[in-house]
């Protein structure tokens, strides 16, 4: 049987479990936070004071602080690629009959997703730091762009992804709630902490397919994460530009933001593979092909590999200035 029929029977069976996955991993809409819940109620007699009270802590915040807000803002904003993306997943269907479990799956996952770029968003706008028409254009120039993250239709490859990446916000998130937190913010950073919440039980979801996976197809599923980690996961928003600029110019700028602030570094990258390594037990798996035997080898030496290169990283000193950020806010 041919790579792809196989991939289609696993998906299929997974599928059988899909209702149960929507029960543990997602919430329902009727009891999850709504973005209303964690800002400023415009029907309150308390809106306006409420709203200044937001402005004036936020000048607190420092410039690589914004510039990390505004970039994970967009990376969340960009949904429809990824939904769009996901629909085109070996597996999922969204035609017959309204759709198969995994395009439920897909629509509810985006659906939680989609309130995370909405309430930051929101916050954004209301801070007043920010030069928002100029944030708008770069999301819309990265939905316009698209993203190509080296998965093709596969399965396989495409939940790999999506169990690091999650696990990936989870950390940015977390990270931007206790910096929240240490500048006295402490009503974004129960959003960035609700929002961490959402993005580890999503992690957890992923990574929950990919162990099931292992059980009934283990040395596909071995050189699928091989092949991710060879040519490296990149984040959803690595063709992130300012007005202006060519595909991709503001990505870098942003992540030396990131690891210079401390959000999201090249040591979290090996730390999220170790996790994923110690979480699907790469070391103990059975029955494997030659191939995937040294496609695990390659997988258990990474970490470390990785960890030596990471420690020679030189971040720059001098901040980008973004047009996104108020110029008063660059000192």
């Amino acid at each position: 049987m041919s790579t792809h029929n196989v991939r289609l029977e696993v998906m299929q069976l997974l599928e059988k479990d899909i209702n149960t996955f929507v029960d543990d991993y997602l919430i329902p809409v009727e009891k999850i936070w709504q973005p209303t819940d964690l800002l400023p109620d415009p029907q309150s007699e308390s809106f306006y004071d409420d709203v200044k009270e937001l402005r004036e802590i936020a000048k607190d915040l420092p410039y690589d602080f914004w510039v990390v807000m505004v970039g994970d803002t967009i990376t969340e904003e960009a949904l429809p690629t990824y939904e769009s993306w996901l629909m085109t997943v070996e597996g999922v269907n969204q035609v017959d009959e309204g759709g198969n479990g995994w395009s439920k799956w897909v629509r509810s996952w985006t659906g939680e997703e989609n309130r995370h770029g909405d309430v930051l968003n929101k916050y954004l706008y209301l801070s007043g730091r920010i030069n928002m028409r100029e944030v708008e254009m770069t999301t819309q120039h990265l939905i316009n762009d698209g993203f190509d993250i080296g998965t093709d239709r596969d399965p396989y490859k495409n939940f790999v992804y999506t169990s690091f990446q999650e696990l990936a916000t989870y950390i940015s998130h977390n990270r931007v709630s206790q910096l929240a937190k240490k500048y006295g913010d402490n009503k974004l950073s129960k959003t960035c902490r609700l929002i961490a919440g959402d993005e580890m039980r999503h992690h957890m979801a992923y990574s929950e397919f990919i162990n099931r996976i292992f059980q009934v197809d283990p040395s596909e599923m071995m050189l699928a994460f091989q092949y991710m980690m060879k040519q490296k996961i990149v984040m959803p928003a690595h063709f992130l530009r300012e007005s202006g600029q060519k595909i991709g110019e503001a990505f870098e700028q942003f992540s030396d933001s990131a690891q210079r602030i401390g959000v999201y570094t090249a040591m979290d990258y090996v730390d999220i593979l170790r996790k994923l390594i110690d979480k699907w037990q790469i070391d103990k798996i059975n029955g494997l092909t030659a191939e995937a035997e040294k496609a695990r080898d390659f997988l258990m030496k990474l970490p470390d590999r990785m960890a030596r290169i990471s420690e020679r990283l030189v971040i720059p000193e001098e901040s980008h200035i973004f047009k996104w950020v108020t110029p008063a806010l660059v000192k």
